[in-house]
């Protein structure tokens, strides 16, 4: 098939939003940067970027065409056997020289976060500039002592041992909900300490920001060539990078049906996939039903539910269900939307208007099947634009209600109720997503018996769904809709990286 006929299973981003030829003068500009040079893409087109917390004018984003990709891929190609080369301490300072120049900017990557994506300045956007200075000084820490091994061998004449080797080219396609973080803690990070070179197409809502991100790899010393952003509409750019012959290996975070699109694109090459999650959070009988709402709250609503691990479901026990429902109505009257500037604001608004419509339309077929809806169910009234979604409880949800089947993306905890732990398993896997979640009990046994049971890539026992440290494991069961590979320290450096082994004739 060719390139077009895929263009339908890659999410569009731009759709409805303005494009234009001609960019005011005095607007924040954001262009490609491939090999050594800041270019527009060959399109002549940008796309208008508008607050979301704001409805302000952000600033315009270079649309680019698939000849961008393939001039990208060949720069990353000249630079790559160049910087594979690197030593490995050399490539871990230059991490490190990176977390630094990130951390001098705090202030300045924050207000373009808060501006672009919508998250809080003081809440949330400051510590995802943190997480992403963690994630490029984890890399450089942990690369320096990631070993390898040496092997017996029945002939005593033979020795053989193994290295790692970066695997080349990767096609880098990054989301809108954590746009500098999840870059920096999943690939680029990463992908430097094992001394890849990398295409990057990050989010065209949220690209300003990895524009912002690019100058200060660029600042603290990494080689022209070897990390090239281009930005543009996913059906184009996402796909012609992870399609392209160029590249060896492909990183995606984003939704399940993009993922299995991009898997079916790059068919042959390496993958490390992260898709969309529908987290269960079960509270058993035996729970502290206090601290699992307060904690259940924090996970539907943080960063406005826009997490994929976030708790996008609550699996209560009948005799908790009503203590813990009141619960989650406390939690989301806590919650404080408005000025994205104020220090008291601590949710933003969804990031754009596809997934505020789906999330209206999780609530309606809620709505339609009789759910109760005790906190919340719309757009909240008074704030800038219509993207501010209000902190939503639902209870009284059947099974086959898309709140409990699909990854809703929003401020919402919508609650089911169970008798038997066979029915709380069955409601936990009758979604098809398999990457978080999260199980509340006050005994060792329950603990485990839930954690081992549920097929999921990452469990939190007492704590909330999206709880996670850059440096642990993290992704999709097998045989779900949740991805490929693991995230999290060493085990990124891994997905990364070739093991190679080499046997040779100790008698010569």
């Amino acid at each position: 098939m060719t390139a077009a006929a895929h263009r339908h299973d890659f999410e569009r981003q731009i759709k409805g939003l303005a494009v234009v030829s001609d960019v005011p003068s005095g607007s924040r500009l954001g262009l490609n940067r491939i090999g050594d040079a800041w270019v527009p893409g060959s399109s002549g087109e940008f796309l208008a970027v508008t607050s979301p917390a704001t409805g302000e004018p952000v600033g315009h984003v270079a649309l680019s065409t698939r000849a961008d990709v393939g001039r990208a891929v060949a720069a990353a190609r000249a630079a790559g056997a160049g910087f594979a080369r690197m030593p490995v301490f050399d490539r871990a300072r230059l991490c490190h020289r990176i977390a630094d120049v990130i951390e001098a900017r705090t202030e300045a990557l924050a207000r373009l976060l808060c501006l672009e994506q919508g998250k809080p300045l003081h809440a949330e956007a400051k510590g995802e500039v943190a997480g992403a200075v963690l994630g490029f000084r984890n890399a450089g820490e942990q690369i320096k002592w990631l070993e390898t091994a040496a092997f017996p061998l029945q002939d005593p004449n033979k020795r053989a041992f193994s290295f790692l080797q970066p695997k080349g080219i990767f096609a880098i396609v990054t989301p809108w909900n954590f746009p500098l973080a999840l870059p920096a803690i999943y690939y680029l990070g990463p992908g430097l300490a094992t001394g890849n070179a990398m295409v990057w197409v990050p989010a065209p809502t949220t690209s300003l920001i990895a524009v912002a991100l690019m100058e200060c790899l660029i600042e603290a010393g990494v080689p022209d060539g070897v990390v090239n952003l281009v930005l543009g509409d996913g059906p184009e750019i996402g796909d012609e990078a992870v399609a392209h012959p160029g590249t060896d290996a492909v990183g995606f975070t984003g939704s399940t049906e993009t993922g299995h699109a991009i898997a079916r694109r790059a068919a042959g090459k390496p993958l490390l996939l992260e898709l969309g999650g529908n987290g269960p959070s079960i509270v058993l009988a035996d729970a502290d039903v206090a601290m699992a709402a307060a904690r259940i709250g924090a996970g539907c609503f943080a960063n406005a539910g826009q997490i994929c691990t976030a708790t996008e479901r609550v699996l209560a026990h009948a005799s908790v269900h009503d203590a813990l429902v009141e619960g989650l109505a406390a939690a989301a009257d806590k919650v404080r939307l408005g000025d994205a500037f104020d220090p008291a604001t601590t949710m933003g608004p969804l990031n754009n208007a596809p997934n505020l419509a789906k999330v209206e339309a999780h609530m309606a077929d809620a709505r339609r099947r009789g759910a109760s809806v005790l906190r919340g169910g719309g757009r909240a009234a008074g704030l800038p634009t219509a993207l501010h979604f209000e902190p939503t409880v639902v209870a009284g949800l059947t099974a086959d209600s898309l709140l409990n089947l699909e990854e809703s993306f929003g401020p919402i905890a919508p609650v089911l109720r169970f008798e038997t732990e066979e029915e709380a398993l069955a409601l936990a896997a009758s979604s098809r997503f398999g990457l978080s979640a999260a199980v509340f009990t006050s005994t060792i046994r329950n603990a485990f018996r839930y954690a081992e049971a549920l097929k999921v890539g990452i469990v939190n026992v007492n704590e909330m769904s999206c709880y996670w440290e850059a440096h642990i494991p993290a992704g999709g069961a097998a045989g779900t809709g949740s991805g490929l590979g693991r995230t999290g320290g060493r085990h990124t450096l891994l997905e990364m990286s070739d093991l190679k082994t080499i046997v040779f004739d100790a008698t010569r």
